[in-house]
This record gives C-alpha cells, structure tokens and sequence, in this order.
C-alpha cells in the first residue's frame, strides 16, 4: 500500500534526523559519480509569473527512486495562497513500485535548500563575521538565516527587501528567530557591512554588482535561465566559485551567466568535492568565495529517505 504522508507528519519526523549530515552524504555521492540525475524538467509561466521544477533521480545500488514536482508563483501571496507548493513521489529501485508520496506543499525543497546554505557556510564562510546579510524577504530568506544559527557563530543580520511593507513583515514574523535583525533597502549596506550574504530573490536581473575582500556569497534564488542574482563579475573576481552541480550550471543559476561573460568551468568546484576533502575549501579569511546552488535532485532523494526511515 502506498503511504501518503502529509505535512504535520513530515514536520514532526524532521527534527529527529541530522539533517546536515544526510545532505552532505548526498552531495558527495553526486560528486564521485554515484547518482543518476537527468536534466531538470521545467514549466515557466509568463502570466502570472511562475515556474514548475521536476527534479528526479537514484543513487546507484540503493533501495529508491524519487521524482519531485516543486512549483513557485511568486503573485500568490496577493492571494493569500503559499508561493510554493509541490511533493515528492518515492518509488522501490528494484521494481517500479511506489512506495510513497510526501505530500509536503514544497515544505522538503524549501527546508532541503535552507541545509544546502548551512553547508556552504560551514564550509566556505571566513572565520570571524560580524554581520549575515540576507538579500530577499520571502520563505528562503527566513529558513536560510533560520538554518545557519547551528554553523555560523553570529546572531546579527541585515536583510535587504525592496519595499519597507515587505521588510516590516519579516521583522515581524522572526522574532522568535534568536537573530538581532535590522532591515535596509539600501544594497550597498548589506555588501560593506556583511560577510556573509545570501541571496533568495528569483530577480532576472543583477541584484549585487560589487563585493568585498573576505565575503563568501551563497546564491541560492537563481535556479532557472532566466534569473540572475549576481554580476558576472563577482563571479570572475572571486577566490573560489562553488557550484553543487557543474552540469546544471552550464544551463542555470549564476556560474551559467558568468559563463558567457569568460568564466571557465576548470575554475569551478563541486560542493561534494569541497566536503570529502578532495579539494580545499576557504583557505583564507580574505578569500572572496561564491556558492552558486541550483538544487540537485540528490538532495531530494536524501530528504525523503530520512522522512521513510522515521515512519
């Protein structure tokens, strides 16, 4: 019989599992050729604005397959409906059987790419920060800076909005957060007071064009063709330029704009590299390090079978 797990069941299994531990397993296995990941099937919509990702895949010699449909229509909340939605589907590996839908309303994506920021802090942040910027105001820019309370040893954040309402907001629904937080919608405040930003906006458009000595930036909103965070020259500037997986960088996210613009995919480093130890990581505070993350479908298959493994 298929299990159809719903939302409050997912949220109440999650905190038993170390969820750090099971992404990074996965992010290795991705990058030493273990897991089978196709290219990224994709719905956008012009009107309104929106777009359906279908991520899928297995890991070699293991018990599962999983296909993930994840959506975001970013108008929906002059609706009062969530911008994401979506669910995981888990099939048996040795027979096509279905074993179980998540029915987590986009929840396991979101949380699965909170960890992939905590990771990449963990990894490449400089030692010694002052201040975490956080560059949007939606459901990532509260779960990235939520995630990172257990990696990075600062309490104090700057989060950039466009509008004020937006930013009241926020303020608002974070104050349980255990973060002194402080609100601009000057840029430049969160690139010379920051050094560590993340960026969770779906802009089409640069939103930072300039960045300073020691700041490692994880980017995290530029997940289809068309969106664009960063400058390509940050990106050309930096020490050290992250991707979690260079395959889909080529065609997404910040290193494929960066691309174009002389960057040569020799320089780039896969995060599961970073974390076996197969190549060095931030080897200096003054480093300039940029993670670019477009969601690998190996996450996906890690969270679902540490949800099936606490049924």
């Amino acid at each position: 019989m298929i299990k159809i797990v719903d939302l409050s069941k997912i949220k109440s299994i999650l905190p038993k599992v170390d969820l750090i531990n099971e992404i990074e397993k996965g992010f290795v296995a991705y990058s030493n050729g273990e897991v089978v990941v196709p290219p990224v099937g994709e719905l956008s919509f012009d009107s309104p604005p929106g777009d359906v990702h279908i991520k899928y895949g297995y890991i070699k010699n293991d018990n599962i397959y999983v296909i993930k449909i994840a959506s975001g229509f970013y108008k929906n909340s002059d609706f009062d409906l969530p911008t994401g939605n979506g669910m995981i589907m888990v099939f048996d590996q040795k027979n096509g059987q279905p074993i179980a839908v998540l029915n987590d309303e986009c929840y396991l994506t979101d949380v699965r790419t909170a960890i992939a920021g905590a990771i990449c802090a963990k990894y490449f942040a400089p030692k010694n920060i002052n201040r975490i910027g956080i560059i949007g105001t939606g459901v990532q820019a509260r779960m990235q800076l939520r995630y990172l309370k257990g990696v990075v040893d600062c309490n104090d954040a700057l989060v950039w909005g466009r509008n004020s309402d937006s930013l009241d907001i926020y303020e608002n629904d974070m104050e349980s957060s255990e973060f002194a937080i402080s609100t601009t919608i000057n840029l430049d405040e969160v690139i010379n007071d920051c050094q560590l930003i993340v960026t969770c906006t779906p802009s089409e458009m640069p939103l930072i064009n300039s960045v300073n000595e020691g700041t490692h930036i994880t980017a995290m909103g530029s997940d289809t063709v068309q969106k664009q965070e960063l400058d390509s020259n940050i990106l050309l500037k930096a020490d050290l330029v992250i991707s979690d997986s260079r395959s889909q960088s080529i065609d997404r996210g910040e290193i494929h704009h960066a691309l174009k613009d002389g960057l040569g995919m020799n320089s780039v480093v896969e995060l599961g590299e970073v974390i076996s130890n197969k190549i060095n990581g931030r080897t200096s505070d003054k480093q300039i390090t940029v993670a670019d993350l477009t969601g690998v479908a190996v996450q996906d298959i890690q969270i679902a079978k540490a949800v099936l493994s606490h049924l």
